[in-house]
């Protein structure tokens, strides 16, 4: 499976289905997860993103996936993602509308697993805008 594959293959399997036993095909046991300030690592963090995703967008879809640019270990990229805000999420609570939003994503691959990711998503911002105004 080439670099391009294998996040498509990521994204499909770990967000759309939730399926968390192809983690260790596709991610370094030392994966590395930087969104804004914040640094998240290991298996454990994307096992807990998905069921967060899974459970608060319990119909997350992968609409779109480009990548922009390669180079010998990273892959610069972005994905769409639409479902509906069935449940609270990071205190946000739901609003049962549909949401889509673009994450962008630099992954580094060492060793043919994805080790490091870097990360800018625009979900909260979407999340925020479909609240029922007050």
């Amino acid at each position: 499976m080439n670099r391009e594959e294998q996040i498509r293959f990521a994204a499909y399997q770990v967000i759309e289905l939730g399926k968390m036993q192809v983690v260790p095909e596709v991610f370094a046991t030392e994966y590395v997860a930087h969104a804004g300030e914040r640094t998240y690592q290991g298996h454990a963090f994307i096992r807990r993103f998905s069921k967060q995703m899974k459970t608060a967008i319990p119909d997350v879809k992968v609409k779109k996936i480009e990548v922009l640019v390669q180079t010998e270990n990273t892959v610069s990229w972005q994905r769409t993602l639409i479902g509906t805000h069935r449940e609270n999420m990071l205190g946000i609570p739901a609003s049962g509308k549909q949401v889509e939003w673009v994450d962008m994503v630099v992954s580094r691959f060492q060793e043919g697993l994805i080790v490091e990711e870097w990360v800018v998503s625009e979900l909260m911002g979407e999340l925020l805008v479909k609240q029922p105004e007050q």
